[in-house]
């Protein structure tokens, strides 16, 4: 399984377009969205190539591939012109053999998880920050942010590979690998049981 994460789009034309290019040339299976697709929100400048009704076109294209949970900003009118569902709090799957509870970060965070057991994996944006971090018996993991990205890291997302050298890959738009996590590196920060 090869899951691209990205997160924080907010309305960028730009960023988008070279968010699903990365997506095309990593071949992944799908691409998970954590949430502020359209709007850049009261708190952000707008992001470059501003263009929300551009960003709903390209997504919309390539719908199937796509799988998201509901930023703070984003809201049922957004879903009134997404053909794909944005609007889940969260999402919980299995990855690697162990359970992902993904959200984008406003309600649930670091700070304030969800209730996960030793060894989960929160994975959230919103902070437009990446981080892969042990906190208590958990790890938390964010891809940063496509358009807007805060305190000097790159514009970005993660890649999971189950069986690749580096399960976890933190990238760049242009695809450069700036951060890796082994699967040995993963359990030594975080056991999974």
């Amino acid at each position: 399984m090869k899951l691209m994460i990205a997160s924080d789009i907010h309305g960028s034309a730009l960023y988008c377009r070279q968010m699903l290019e990365a997506y095309e040339r990593e071949g992944a299976e799908r691409l998970l969205l954590l949430g502020d697709i359209l709007y850049h929100g009261p708190r952000n400048d707008l992001p470059d190539r501003y263009a929300p009704k551009e960003v709903l076109a390209m997504l919309n294209e390539v719908r199937e591939e796509l799988f998201c949970v509901r930023g703070n900003c984003d809201t049922e009118v957004d879903q009134m012109v997404l053909s794909f569902p944005v609007l889940a709090d969260y999402a919980v799957f299995w990855l690697g053999g162990r359970l992902v509870y993904a959200t984008h970060g406003h309600h649930y965070n670091s700070q304030t998880p969800p209730p996960l057991k030793k060894g989960d994996i929160l994975l959230n944006g919103h902070t437009h920050v990446p981080k892969c971090e042990a906190f208590g018996d958990f790890l938390y993991l964010n891809p940063g942010s496509v358009s807007i990205p805060k305190e000097g890291s790159p514009r970005g997302y993660l890649i999971w590979e189950d069986g690749a050298e580096n399960l976890l890959s933190f990238r760049t738009l242009a695809g450069e690998t700036w951060k890796t996590v082994s699967s040995e590196e993963l359990e030594a920060l975080c056991p999974a049981k």
